[in-house]
């Protein structure tokens, strides 16, 4: 993912002390942060809640089928979304992964056996041989699949999961975060502290 690795460069060099001085980083606690200012919603007047996760993560793939039953009782003002988390290249290339099966309308057809290839059966994702055979075996085209990832309209999506991922100061992976205010790190009481948090959102808008 050359194409993509001056955004990602600038990216990560934002430090802790640069994130500081643009006023980001106001209030941490054991259970979550705090984000002063807040950062933008893309919800259109629910409220958002992202998860940034990594194909590679265990701890990641480990939490989806708890995330799963979180999401069915997920109340109808909320909106939840997935945001690949770019820490590195390698980050970036699966990032591509992620959004060119959503492109490809596959996203939630290939989202947990992508995840179980790479956990159970040790797929390297950045092996392409082994992702086209992979592919193949899922009923997908490598060569339009290939075409799909460095498309524009991915590409630019990963740009934009870089830039979230700085501007919430992502470090790891699970996270999740709260309609711009708060960032929650992995934890056993993560959903539960989403959810605190959830109500401590609405409370405030109402």
């Amino acid at each position: 993912m050359n194409h993509v690795r001056r955004t990602l460069v600038a990216a990560l060099s934002l430090t802790p002390l640069a994130l500081a001085s643009r006023g980001v980083l106001a209030q941490a606690s054991g259970a979550f942060t705090e984000l002063k200012p807040a950062l933008p919603v893309e919800s259109d007047g629910k409220i958002e809640v992202l998860e940034f996760f990594w194909y590679g993560c265990i701890h990641c793939y480990n939490l989806e089928p708890r995330l799963d039953t979180w999401l069915k009782t997920l109340p109808k003002d909320v909106e939840f979304r997935r945001v690949p988390t770019v820490l590195s290249e390698r980050w970036a290339h699966d990032a591509a992964v992620f959004y060119a099966f959503d492109a490809m309308g596959m996203l939630d057809k290939l989202h947990r056996p992508f995840f179980e290839a790479i956990h159970v059966n040790r797929l390297r994702s950045d092996n392409v041989q082994a992702l086209n055979a992979w592919l193949e075996k899922q009923g997908v085209d490598p060569k339009k699949f290939a075409e799909t990832a460095r498309s524009f309209g991915v590409q630019s999506k990963v740009k934009r999961a870089i830039r979230l991922t700085s501007d919430y100061r992502i470090e790891g992976t699970p996270a999740m975060a709260v309609h711009g205010r708060y960032t929650i790190p992995s934890s056993e009481a993560m959903l539960d502290t989403v959810n605190q948090l959830i109500a401590a959102v609405r409370k405030n808008k109402q």
